[in-house]
């Protein structure tokens, strides 16, 4: 993955990205309510990868989750800064966290590994089962490539990629989770079919 490539394109995007998607309104409630079962509650810190604007990690502090947003795009980093003064937010990468083994409750990647080629998710899942500790949740957002095989397309900022959630649940268990949910959606002209998975570590 081109880290340098993926940050300059959402850096140049960011003011319209944060217009499109920088709000809690702006998330369907289904989504909400599936990122809250599956982390509200949780009894330590999470982190939600992959930010954006700050609004995920902001809704999740309002559940009384212990929550902090990454973000590889410094622009993002500074609008949840300024809109959400209370939390906290910084760059970093998904690649490599900073936390140490074990010690985080959740992790939310809410559409943020979308641009993985393929051969770079076993190792971002290993990371995060790392860091997360047994019995600890992770919640992902995904394009979802229903049937067929992993796939690229054109995304509007840069390249993404489709998956089978079932190609996508056999990779989180050879990294130590187990599946416990799946939300999928049909596409429809505005948007391609997409989903979540929620899984436990094991």
């Amino acid at each position: 993955m081109n880290l340098d490539r993926v940050r300059q394109a959402y850096a140049s995007a960011a003011e319209a990205y944060i217009g499109l998607f920088g709000t809690r309104e702006q998330v369907d409630p289904d989504d909400l309510a599936f990122i809250g079962r599956h982390l509200a509650g949780r009894p330590g810190p999470v982190l939600d990868l992959g930010c954006g604007p700050g609004h995920l990690t902001d809704h999740l502090r309002s559940l009384g989750v212990d929550a902090t947003g990454v973000d590889l795009v410094g622009e993002f980093i500074a609008h949840a800064r300024s809109t959400y003064p209370d939390g906290r937010y910084h760059v970093g990468s998904l690649h490599s966290l900073d936390a140490a083994d074990h010690s985080l409750a959740g992790i939310l990647a809410w559409y943020s590994l979308i641009h993985l080629p393929p051969p770079d998710l076993d190792g971002v899942l290993a990371e995060f089962r790392r860091a997360i500790s047994p019995s600890g949740t992770l919640v992902l957002g995904l394009f979802d490539g229903g049937t067929e095989e992993v796939a690229a397309f054109d995304h509007k900022v840069v390249t993404a990629y489709r998956w089978p959630f079932d190609e996508v649940s056999t990779r989180l268990a050879r990294a130590g989770f187990t599946e416990v949910e799946r939300l999928r959606r049909p596409g429809d002209d505005r948007h391609r079919p997409h989903g979540a998975i929620a899984a436990v570590a094991v």
